[in-house]
């Protein structure tokens, strides 16, 4: 006869197997409630479509059916409230959803999992968090993108030194450095929704490895949950955390680009460069310098890259040595996740209100241009005379190093200084040699002339007028 448990200890759904209790280290090892508890919502909404699918089946009555419906919402309701403490013993979030239906509604409760492994089941509810979780993701880097269209439209004019090794190399505009993270976070919704279409497979009814043994409307399941297909493989299907890695992957490549830009303001920001000032909202003081203005809210997104990169190395590292199907190492998959979308998710809405309250110093950026950025524009004149380009950029870099040990700017070169050195410029080269001739040289499509920066603009708001509108 099996010993009475202690009322504070709910039966284990496996307990019938095991005579002894577990022990309370074992008890608090194995927990994963602490944090599962996030998917409660997802987990309901699989269980009643599940029990839906049961009473098609003939599992269950329609009025069994309905108890459990009934039963799921009280659930829910009760399991929400902020107040409510989940029990480690409860093991996880399925486990504590099922024993409380069964507490309210009686055995009926447990007809629920009838032909499902927490195996499909954590599958299914993992799916189905991160086609929401996406979905809030994209919100936010939508706004970031708007914040960039209203920031380089407003700058549409503001010329500054472009860089390359962190040393100047042509003047570009603003907003076309502006517009040029726009384009990189428009490749991450695109990541994020292919890793999507890559978790809109339905695997209920692949119970724990090998499928279930009744005769459940897979098909049926799919179309109420909002997935376009069912797992094809129940093995694969309980097994598969792909979508998870290419999520983690993909926010891990969006905080990389937002980890860049931040550099650069970061950089901007100093008295050295003085671009950029970030507002009071988003700057810190030091505990001991009066003067100090800290950029710590682009330091901090720089800093939780690593964090986001962690949680994608994290989940690859349980996943590389697990053979199929499933292992409790699979528990390990979910806060990773949660951590790399409450992450990602701070970093864009953090970023997003400094770039948009910073002030963009204007006349600076203008001011220190080095005329030596427009040593190309010399280049590619002597070009236009029919020399070719190696030629005329060996003659230019000779140029540049004679002003250099003269002391003289580019721009301070007579033509007769120039000839010196070929006597193909003219007079015509003298008008090139300012920065804005420069940008007006560069209307090609994706360039930095302004009328290329504007159709950048028009292309940049037909996107968000799209996604506003899907």
């Amino acid at each position: 006869m099996t010993p009475p448990r202690e009322a504070s200890q709910p039966r284990k759904p496996w307990g019938g197997r095991f005579a002894g209790a577990t022990a309370e280290l074992m008890e608090r090892f194995n927990a994963s409630i602490g944090f599962d508890h996030k998917l409660l919502h997802v987990d309901i909404a699989g269980s009643k479509v599940y029990a839906r699918a049961l009473v098609r089946a003939g599992l269950l009555t329609q009025e069994e059916g309905e108890q459990i419906l009934a039963g799921l919402e009280r659930v829910c309701d009760e399991l929400s409230g902020p107040e409510h403490v989940f029990a480690a013993a409860l093991e996880d979030i399925h486990m504590a959803v099922e024993t409380r239906l069964i507490e309210l509604i009686g055995p009926v409760g447990g007809k629920l999992h009838t032909g499902r492994s927490r195996n499909d089941q954590v599958n299914l509810d993992e799916r189905l968090f991160v086609r929401g979780a996406v979905g809030a993701t994209v919100g936010r880097i939508r706004h970031l993108q708007q914040v960039l269209v209203d920031s380089g439209a407003a700058h549409i004019d503001t010329i500054m030194p472009g860089y390359t090794h962190l040393q100047q190399a042509q003047p570009i505009l603003f907003a076309h450095y502006a517009l040029s993270l726009f384009w990189a976070l428009e490749r991450d919704t695109g990541r994020l929704a292919d890793a999507a279409k890559r978790a809109d497979f339905m695997p209920l009814g692949s119970g724990a490895l090998a499928g279930s043994a009744f005769p459940l409307d897979r098909q049926f399941m799919a179309a109420e949950l909002g997935f376009s297909a069912v797992t094809p493989n129940s093995l694969d299907a309980v097994s598969d955390r792909d979508f998870l890695l290419e999520i983690l992957a993909a926010l891990s490549i969006l905080l990389t680009h937002l980890s860049r830009y931040c550099e650069d303001l970061i950089i901007w920001s100093s008295a050295e460069f003085a671009f950029v000032e970030l507002d009071d909202a988003y700057s810190t003081g030091s505990s001991m310098m009066p003067q100090k203005k800290n950029p710590d809210s682009l330091e901090l997104v720089r800093g939780k890259t690593g964090r986001v990169f962690g949680d994608l190395l994290s989940l690859l590292t349980a996943m590389k040595g697990l053979g199929l199907s499933y292992g409790k190492d699979l528990q390990e998959d979910k806060e990773p996740v949660f951590d790399a979308f409450a992450t990602a998710d701070d970093c864009l809405d953090v970023f997003a209100s400094a770039w948009s309250t910073m002030t963009v110093k204007v006349e600076r950026m203008a001011a220190a241009i080095d005329p030596a950025t427009l040593a190309t524009e010399l280049a590619d004149f002597l070009v236009e005379r029919g020399v070719p380009f190696r030629d005329g950029h060996h003659v230019v870099g000779a140029v540049v190093r004679a002003a250099t040990q003269s002391g003289r700017r580019l721009t301070e070169l007579t033509l007769a200084d120039l000839q010196q050195h070929h006597e193909a410029f003219d007079e015509e080269i003298l008008s090139r040699l300012d920065p804005r001739a420069s940008l007006a040289r560069r209307n090609l499509p994706g360039g930095t002339g302004p009328d290329a920066v504007r159709a950048q603009l028009v292309q940049a708001r037909e996107i968000l007028a799209a996604a506003a509108s899907a």
